[in-house]
């Protein structure tokens, strides 16, 4: 009579230890990028943290898929997020073009990953009473998104000089620092739901945009960031221009599917 019980019991802790393992492999990508960043790698470094965001991605949905969300996957993953989209990031990008700044390049960097991390601490605190079709403030790994395809966006195509690449990459941080502790909503696409019939119209799409990301990875992941950044500003402006023109702005208030990000 025990041994089904036993049996059910070592399959529900697989299930358990699936999504945890995958946040074990954005941590290891955390780590990998900074012992790069020592290393003088800095498009290896850019490289694993894009893969850590991978494994973030994989370790929520597999966690919804099995059914196996829980308080110690919260939080082993929002530590895991900080060493990978903070600390890693700030790290790179303080080794990249902020180390000839002084002091200055290191409170902008000190700036990114305390920010990073209070985004991380708000969004647990408050993920029991937050809208789940968006997110408060810019999520850490859009910012570490931002930050890697930056390097190598500059590694490839601008060549940024030594003149402009330390002021711009300052703007640039501090901006996204800015974002992470915001109000400004970001939708989150956990509600995106497509219509029958469009099916088909979706799949061209993702089809044409996995093409020119794969035909130019190192423009296209920048600008697919970078616009993903931008979105939330540009949407508070066209609220702000909506209500002084008259035009009703619709609100959303839907329950919260899960609460990694």
């Amino acid at each position: 009579m025990r041994a089904p019980f036993a049996k059910g019991n070592r399959k529900r802790q697989a299930m358990y230890l699936i999504p945890n393992l995958c946040t074990t492999g954005n941590l290891f990508c955390g780590v990998f990028a900074i012992l790069s960043v020592f290393n003088g790698q800095h498009l290896v470094a850019a490289i694993a943290i894009l893969v850590g965001m991978i494994f973030d991605m994989l370790d929520g949905k597999l966690a919804r898929l099995t059914n196996s969300t829980g308080q110690f996957g919260i939080e082993y993953d929002s530590l895991s997020d900080v060493v990978s989209f903070g600390v890693a990031p700030g790290v790179l990008i303080y080794s990249y073009a902020l180390s000839g700044q002084g002091m200055f390049g290191v409170a902008v960097m000190f700036a990114y990953v305390a920010m990073g991390a209070v985004r991380l601490a708000r969004f647990n605190a408050t993920v029991s009473s937050s809208d789940s079709k968006y997110f408060t403030g810019l999520a850490i790994p859009a910012a570490a998104g931002v930050i890697a395809s930056l390097v190598i966006f500059d590694l490839h195509i601008t060549q940024m000089g030594s003149e402009v690449k330390p002021l711009l990459i300052l703007v640039i941080t501090f901006a996204l620092a800015f974002l992470m502790v915001s109000t400004i909503k970001y939708r989150s696409f956990k509600d995106m739901k497509f219509r029958r019939g469009d099916h088909f119209t979706y799949l061209v799409w993702g089809i044409l945009a996995l093409m020119l990301i794969v035909a130019w990875p190192q423009a296209m992941l920048f600008v697919t960031f970078t616009g993903y950044a931008a979105s939330g500003p540009l949407a508070r402006l066209w609220t702000m221009v909506s209500k002084g023109a008259g035009k009703p702005v619709t609100k959303t208030d839907a329950p919260v599917l899960d609460s990694r990000e």
